[in-house]
């Protein structure tokens, strides 16, 4: 079985790894990690939500989208991923379909819009 660097080493190594790549802004190789991370352990939250992160910032839209609506799909109170989904949404320009989880997302923050 081949190894490369993105996949050798435990999850927990991985998952630093993974984090290191995002906090030095090197999104493409945080996805790479993370994309193995979360087939292996795909009921956690954690990765998909760093996958999904890295994916935006690569501007992989598509993909982050995907992986954002499996997080609401299972959790839809997830406040984090509501917000990330209305943006991507929104700078995929589909700004109707971004709006319920912005509103949503804002909720679940406590920020309450008076103008409702």
């Amino acid at each position: 079985m081949d190894t490369t660097y993105y996949d050798h080493g435990t999850p927990a190594e991985r998952w630093d790894r993974a984090r290191m790549f995002f906090e030095a802004k090197e999104y493409a190789a945080a996805a790479r990690i993370l994309g193995g991370l979360v087939e292996e352990v795909p009921e956690q939250t954690g990765p998909r939500l760093l996958l999904a992160r890295a994916y935006y910032h690569s501007a992989q839209l598509g993909r982050a989208e995907s992986e954002l609506r499996v997080i609401v799909e299972r959790d839809p109170v997830e406040h984090y991923a509501r917000l990330m989904l209305g943006r991507t949404l929104q700078r995929q320009g589909r700004q109707e379909e971004a709006e319920p989880h912005l509103r949503i997302a804002s909720a679940l923050a406590g920020d309450f819009d008076e103008q409702s």
